[in-house]
């Protein structure tokens, strides 16, 4: 596949995210909440997320904000659903690094699904915090979490 095939693939991607999400909503007060801002441009995020001891068993975002923001919310809560959280806090590891330009191994790339989409973000440097504010608040929730 050329290079503006796959590019157009990922936009087609990130816009059916955007314009579909997946997981929009919030759950039951029994969830642990984490609101989150992106002041540079005004991207925000209301995170649901219901654990059950160790495994996130769901995730729910509502906000507001760019296709990248909002795509890479319903892109995460998709990827981290079912996981346990070492697991998600991995993936939002690698995200990170991905977002850096980092050189991360295929097979998690494969891992995360759709979130590879989100891989040339890491050339629009005033970008990679939209992309980054879901996974922020999903570390900050599960980290902060009581076990």
């Amino acid at each position: 596949m050329s290079f503006n095939n796959l590019d157009q693939l990922y936009r087609s991607v990130i816009m059916d995210h955007y314009k579909k999400p997946r997981n929009k909503g919030s759950l039951d007060e029994n969830s642990v909440t984490i609101d989150m801002n992106n002041p540079t441009c005004g991207d925000r995020i209301h995170l649901t997320l219901k654990l059950n001891g160790e495994i996130v068993e769901d995730a729910r975002f509502d906000g507001e904000g760019c296709s990248i923001s909002m795509s890479s919310a319903s892109m995460m809560t998709e990827a981290i659903k079912g996981k346990d959280i070492n697991e998600a806090l991995n993936y939002a590891d690698v995200f990170s690094k991905m977002m850096l330009g980092e050189d991360i191994d295929e097979d998690i790339i494969d891992e995360l699904g759709d979130v590879a989409a989100l891989q040339g973000v890491a050339k629009f440097p005033a970008r990679i915090k939209c992309a980054t504010l879901a996974w922020k608040a999903m570390e900050k929730g599960v980290k902060e979490e009581p076990k």
